[in-house]
């Protein structure tokens, strides 16, 4: 039957040539990228964990299933790169995507919203460049110690639009609205205190009764002594410190020949200085800061010297204003303001591992742009200092993730 009716039929017509079987070959691997790409973007993507600011909840080496369902699919806002590739090139290590074409901000429709405690791959927010090397195992300590400026200028930093910045995995502790502070390492929402899940880490300080102790039994217990990075270090003779979830610190109170164990946080009124938002005039820490009230779409907040450490970063870079002091006012895109209204939610993210995480302690709020997705669960897990027969987690396959 002829559809093409408006068309007269020749009958005469030679039938059409036969693909070749490369030009198969060529039409399967593109259409097989496209869908890839299209799964990559819209749907699903797999995210490995590469640090241990997530332990216990997620280990080195764990392999995840990030959902783009479930908050709604960002569009590209960096439309050109190439395929399976996020910001470098794996082998040549050059730039995986043209910026010379860039897209406003827009997400389409999600399942749900963005919930407390959910675990949550976004973009990292520091800085309007970003280091290179921000997720080595030795740069947080290095931050620690030294602060953010001092560290930079020892690492090459290169600008990267947003959606190709690192991707980084966090626990979403406060969402839009909320009011956040945190007092001897507890977090407390909106005044309710929230304690640490059982998966996570602290650090502890443990005496024991005597100085003859076999920590084989710690191992057994699952505290990693991993060379460069073990749970259990030394301060005195008969004290050491660790790093364990409160369920894995119950069973060393249980033993015999441990004296004590206390809770290591920072003092009330110690300041660290690289604390957001960074203000001199607050004694604030990774264990005591707040109130801090994380912004949300249509909330105003006045601008004065109380409001702007915390909300200037917010108003000017992630906003997109022109933000400036004049005189005792500020200007805003060149007029004077005395409020701001956001336009988008932001959020509040941190480690489970409290004290070997980079999260929003230093950095200051995540806003929505900068979303990427939900963790969903492991796919695949992998200890790369596990013997030949156990470097397969296999209890952790297929282990969803909450």
């Amino acid at each position: 039957m002829n559809w093409k009716f408006w068309q007269k039929e020749n009958k005469d017509t030679k039938p059409k040539k036969k693909k070749s079987k490369s030009r198969e070959w060529v039409d399967a691997i593109l259409f097989a990228v496209i869908a890839a790409t299209i799964i990559r973007v819209f749907f699903i993507e797999a995210y490995t964990i590469p640090t241990g600011s997530m332990e216990r909840s997620l280990l080195v080496g764990d392999f995840l299933f990030v959902s783009k369902v479930n908050y709604g699919p960002r569009v590209p806002m960096t439309p050109v790169a190439f395929p399976f590739a996020h910001h470098t090139m794996p082998i040549t290590g050059t730039k995986a995507y043209w910026d010379g074409v860039q897209w406003k901000y827009r997400r389409l429709p999600g399942l749900s919203d963005i919930k407390r405690n959910d675990v949550v791959v976004f973009n990292y927010p520091q800085g309007d460049t970003v280091a290179l090397e921000a997720q080595d195992a030795d740069y947080y300590k290095m931050v620690r110690s030294e602060g953010w400026e001092a560290v930079n200028k020892r690492y090459t930093i290169v600008s990267r639009p947003v959606d190709k910045r690192e991707n980084y995995i966090k626990r979403c502790i406060g969402i839009a609205g909320d009011t956040i502070s945190m007092k001897n390492g507890l977090v407390s929402v909106n005044g309710k205190p929230e304690k640490l899940k059982n998966t996570g880490n602290f650090t502890y300080e443990v005496t024991f009764k005597t100085p003859n102790v076999n920590f084989g039994i710690f191992q057994e217990m699952g505290f990693s002594m991993r060379e460069g990075d073990p749970e259990i270090s030394q301060l005195s003779a008969t004290s050491y410190s660790f790093t364990g979830s409160e369920i894995m610190m119950d069973d060393v109170k249980k033993l015999d020949f441990v004296q004590s164990v206390k809770e290591l946080a920072q003092p009330q009124g110690y300041q660290e200085k690289d604390i957001f938002p960074f203000d001199p005039k607050k004694n604030w820490n990774v264990d005591n800061f707040g109130p801090i009230v994380i912004p949300k779409k249509g909330m105003t907040v006045q601008l004065d010297s109380a409001s702007m450490p915390f909300y200037e970063r917010s108003i000017r870079i992630y906003e997109g204003n022109k933000l400036e002091k004049s005189g005792n006012g500020w200007l805003i895109n060149d007029k004077p303001a005395t409020s701001y209204t956001f336009k988008m939610d932001y959020y509040w993210m941190m480690g489970d591992n409290r004290h070997n995480s980079l999260d929003s302690r230093y950095w200051g709020f995540v806003p929505e742009d900068h979303i990427v997705g939900k963790a969903l669960f492991i796919w695949m897990s992998y200890d790369a200092n596990g013997s030949f027969f156990s470097k397969i987690r296999w209890n952790r396959l297929l282990k969803g993730i909450n």
